[in-house]
């Protein structure tokens, strides 16, 4: 089998072709030295580059575990399931098991979420060449806390669902919604997120996030706080900032954006960390599909804004805010001059 490295010390031009005597010259350990050393050497070059990284991140040298994408989306699966196991448990659940299969799914699910948090928690704030096991009840703190919000979470999720079922006319039932919309993944996940993310599991609140960005394209920062009854329909390339707040019962559709206009900076120049920058949607609102929403600006109660408007000043309660019509003037003889 021609391989990388072969092409890369033998000097083939093109690596869909096998250089002439190729395999014998591999068993040649003469031959095939280089081939080591090269490697070798990029090895060597990485090692320097990874040392000169965890020195600037982390000077006292310690490294702690990173917390696993993979292993959340597998924790965000079974707290789904458990929050809603008809949908997302196995078929075979009736009256009598489904109480087991939720205790043993948050069992499991939160222990391992316990351990992630616990990573992010050392990785984040153990004390330079400190003793960092006083740390970890942190991580313990936070996972109750986290617990304890999940009915409350899927409280918020049934209305996000009857929301969606609502306001689509091609919905046919609320079990259609939960289990093929893409703009409710994204919410679900969200939701989960945003509660570690208000517990200081931030970076947990991310990965989990990122998650439902590749998932569905809909990208909404773990911090930005979406009351109840909210529907994303279709969904695609929707952006939710950090510090965006929405009411209840907003509606929104594919490519909306609500984000930031301008970034604050400090005496230094560098970039202000948390400040408000994206908007404030009130209850009742609906934007359209591709409108952009940007700063902190309001939109009030019961508006509606039209598909690609480009936004950056607040409009009152009851705004209906579309496109300029395009104007057809026509000039006669250095008319409009």
């Amino acid at each position: 089998m021609l391989r990388f490295w072969d092409v890369f010390n033998l000097g083939c031009p093109d690596p869909r072709e096998r250089c002439a005597g190729m395999e014998s010259r591999l068993k040649d350990d003469s031959k095939a030295a280089p081939v080591q050393q090269e490697l070798d050497r990029i090895v060597l070059e990485l090692r320097a580059l990874r040392k000169e990284w965890r020195q600037s991140i982390r000077p006292d040298g310690v490294t702690y575990e990173l917390p696993s994408q993979d292993t959340l989306l597998v924790i965000v699966r079974a707290i789904s399931a458990a929050l809603f196991p008809r949908h997302f448990g196995p078929a075979s659940l009736n009256e009598d098991t489904i109480d087991d299969f939720v205790r043993r799914s948050l069992d499991s699910a939160l222990q391992a979420l316990l351990e992630q948090v616990r990573r992010e928690w050392l990785l984040v704030n153990a004390p330079a060449g400190g003793d960092a096991t006083a740390l970890e009840p942190k991580a313990a703190e936070i996972m109750r806390a986290f617990a304890a919000k999940l009915p409350k979470v899927r409280a918020l999720l049934e209305s996000d669902v009857q929301a969606a079922f609502r306001g689509d006319p091609a919905a046919r039932s609320l079990d259609e919604v939960l289990l093929c919309y893409p703009g409710v993944t994204a919410v679900i996940r969200h939701r989960l997120a945003h509660e570690l993310y208000q517990l200081g599991a931030t970076l947990i609140a991310r990965l989990i996030a990122e998650s439902a960005h590749s998932a569905t394209g809909i990208d909404i920062h773990p911090g930005a706080t979406i009351s109840g009854s909210f529907f994303i329909d279709h969904g695609t390339g929707v952006v939710i900032g950090e510090t965006a707040i929405i009411g209840q019962n907003v509606r929104i559709y594919q490519a909306v954006t609500l984000g930031a206009k301008r970034f604050t900076k400090d005496e230094s120049g560098a970039l202000v960390k948390g400040a408000p920058r994206h908007p404030i949607i009130e209850d009742d609102v609906v934007i359209y599909a591709g409108a952009t929403i940007l700063g902190r600006i309001t939109v009030g109660k019961g508006s509606t804004i039209g598909g690609n408007v480009w936004l950056t000043n607040s409009v009152p309660p009851g705004s209906n805010i579309t496109q300029m019509q395009a104007r057809n003037d026509v000039f006669i003889e250095g008319g409009g001059i």
